[in-house]
This record gives structure tokens, sequence and C-alpha cells, in this order.
């Protein structure tokens, strides 16, 4: 225990006399989570739009002014044509284009439906075009269901079903809410799985893992104290990151933090593994970042970070069994915003504490070939 104790101390003051280790560990974590939480959103606003109203009635003005009162929409000049509306849209003036056909609102009083209105939009972002959609549909159902209009038409009011959703987690669709914690977990396995090949490998540039190799201390010791630093680095940076989500973001901590804490102990040991794993595999800094990035963009992309498990492919969710990444920002917003227990978490743990045994196992196997 004492050689432990030695090993982490000399980590620990390597760590803290690097003036770049400390900013890399405490600054550039804060200013990303104050920025990317902002810009990483799904919420549209300022979408570019404007109309082809053929109808030029009641309605079609109503209903224009409706989407101007909005705060999604920013409303352009009306076109003249389709066509040059299409022209708009290629030349990025506009994203949407709402035609409204001739006798419309004529069509409307007469109940003659079914009734058809056209939605020209920008596509390349096919999710910012369906949620583009997704808000001229619901503004113009909301306006022709009126009472109000309903009455100026002459007509008696035809008779809807109303649905009231209740939403739960995350009331007030506050993005940031979702967004803060993965943005958290990618902040924290980007510096601890980066942190921990570096190390190592530094160790390789600069000549001492030979010294250290040939010197009385055990391999389990040495892993054990060449990683341990980082794991309590990993988690006070965890500590410090979901302070200022609630200081800034006022995230909600509904679940138990010793908890959160604790799997997110064993999802460390996975990461360290693995970075312990690279810097096996490397000669210098440069490769260990090369191929540090590599896993990473691959678990990033496939964590569910920013895209939906469900909607992706089966065998890229089989892949996902593997992917540390996937299960931390589950668990993450598991505890944070539904205040899961143990129990609905499990099946999780139990996955990523089979995954942080295999990945230790693997890196201990490929240390001990390369340097014994």
């Amino acid at each position: 225990m004492r050689v432990i104790l030695f090993i982490m101390q000399k980590e620990f003051i390597q760590v803290f006399r690097n003036r770049m280790m400390l900013p890399i560990l405490f600054v550039i974590p804060i200013i990303q989570l104050l920025i990317l939480v902002n810009a990483a959103t799904y919420e549209m606003k300022n979408i570019r739009i404007a109309f082809v109203d053929y109808d030029h009635s009641t309605f079609s003005q109503r209903f224009i002014t409706k989407i101007r009162g909005t705060d999604y929409f920013i409303v352009g000049d009306n076109q003249s044509s389709v066509n040059t509306a299409i022209k708009a849209i290629d030349e990025n003036k506009v994203t949407a284009v709402v035609v409204i056909p001739k006798d419309f609102e004529k069509k409307l009083k007469s109940n003659a439906y079914p009734l058809k209105i056209q939605v020209l939009i920008n596509a390349i972002n096919s999710v910012n075009a369906t949620i583009s959609y997704s808000y001229v549909q619901q503004i113009f159902l909301s306006l022709k269901n009126e009472d109000v209009f309903a009455k100026q038409t002459g007509n008696m009011p035809v008779q809807t079903i109303n649905t009231i959703p209740r939403y739960w987690y995350n009331a007030d669709f506050n993005y940031k809410k979702y967004m803060v914690p993965g943005v958290l977990v990618m902040l924290v396995t980007l510096i601890s799985f980066l942190l921990a090949a570096l190390n190592i490998v530094r160790e390789k540039e600069v000549g001492t893992i030979e010294q250290l190799n040939v010197t009385p201390i055990k391999k389990y010791q040495f892993i054990i104290g060449k990683l341990l630093p980082f794991w309590i680095l990993a988690l006070f940076e965890l500590a410090l990151g979901l302070t200022i989500g609630k200081l800034v973001y006022d995230i909600p901590l509904a679940g138990s933090l010793p908890l959160l804490f604790a799997f997110s102990g064993v999802y460390m040991i996975v990461l360290l593994s693995m970075g312990l794993f690279v810097s096996t595999l490397v000669d210098n800094q440069q490769q260990a970042t090369l191929v540090s990035f590599f896993f990473l963009m691959v678990f990033i992309l496939l964590s569910g970070l920013f895209t939906s498990l469900e909607s992706m492919p089966p065998w890229i969710q089989y892949i996902n069994k593997i992917n540390p990444l996937a299960y931390y920002v589950s668990v993450m917003r598991m505890i944070l915003l539904k205040g899961s227990g143990f129990i609905d978490i499990l099946p999780h743990f139990i996955s990523i504490s089979i995954l942080a045994m295999a990945a230790m196992t693997l890196a201990v196997f490929r240390y001990r070939k390369t340097s014994g």
C-alpha cells in the first residue's frame, strides 16, 4: 500500500507542476460546458420563412400574422410565385416557403376537404427541415380549429377531440437540461481518457518507464498508482461540472448523487484502462492522441448524446453493448432527470462492471506483454 501511495504522490506532483495540465483539467472544461450546452441544441429559432399567397383572404393574413408573432420564424417578403420562392430557397435567402392556394378560405367555409397548403423547405439538414415543418403544421392546425374563426365563417365549430399532454421530467421543454448531462459526460470522458494515455506514454518518451520497470515495484502497484490519481481527478471534474450545471443551467438533481458517483467510479475504471491500453500500443504522445480520438469519436457518435439510440440501425445498437459511453449517457440522464434508483440502473451497472473488468484485464495483459 505504501508503494502505491508513493507512486500516487509522484503523479500528483507531476500533474500540479505541469503548467498546462491545470488549465486542461479545470479551465477548459468550464469554458466548454458554458459554450457547448448553448450551441448543441435542437431548438429551432429564427427560421427564415416566406409566403406565396394566392388566396389573399382573411385566413391567409391571420396565418401569416400568427407565424410572424412566434419566436420561431423571421417572416420575409411575400413571393410572387412558386418559381421565385424556389429561387429564394436556392439562394439561401429563406429556409421555408408556405404556398397558400387560391380559394383556400372559400373551401374552408364550405367544408370542402381535403384542404392542402404546400410547404417548401430546404432539407439539406433533414432534422431542421422536420422541425420547421412541425412548427408550421402546429400553427396552421391551431388556427384552423379556433372557435373564433369558425364563428367568423358563419359555421358551427367542428367538434374536435382535445388532447392534454403532461410532460414528465422536463415539463418546460428546456433543452439545456437534456444536454448538460450529456456534454458533461463527453468532457469527463475526453479528459480522463486522454490524460491517462498521454501520462504513461510520456514516461516512455523521457525514458523513466524503463527505470520503473527494473525497480521492485510490482506491475499492479504501478498501474494502480498511475491510474488512481486520474480516477480521483476525473470524479472531481464531474463534481465541478455538476456544480456549474446547477448554478448556471439549474439542471435538476432528482436522483441520488452517491449512486451517480458510484456508477461514475466504475465508468472511470473503463476509461483509464482503455487509456492504459492505448499507451501500450504507441510510442509517443502524438500517436496516443490520434489513436485516442479514433476510439473517442466512435464512442461519442454512437452514445446517444446527440441522436436517439432507438433510431439507430439494429446492428449499431448491438455494437453499442460494448460502448461504455452509451451506458454512462443514459445513466447520467436517468439519475439527474428522472431520479432513477439503483434497481432502475442495475442492468447498466452490471454491463459497465463487466466492461471495466474486461478493459482492465486487457490493459494489464498488454502492458505485461510489452514491458515485462
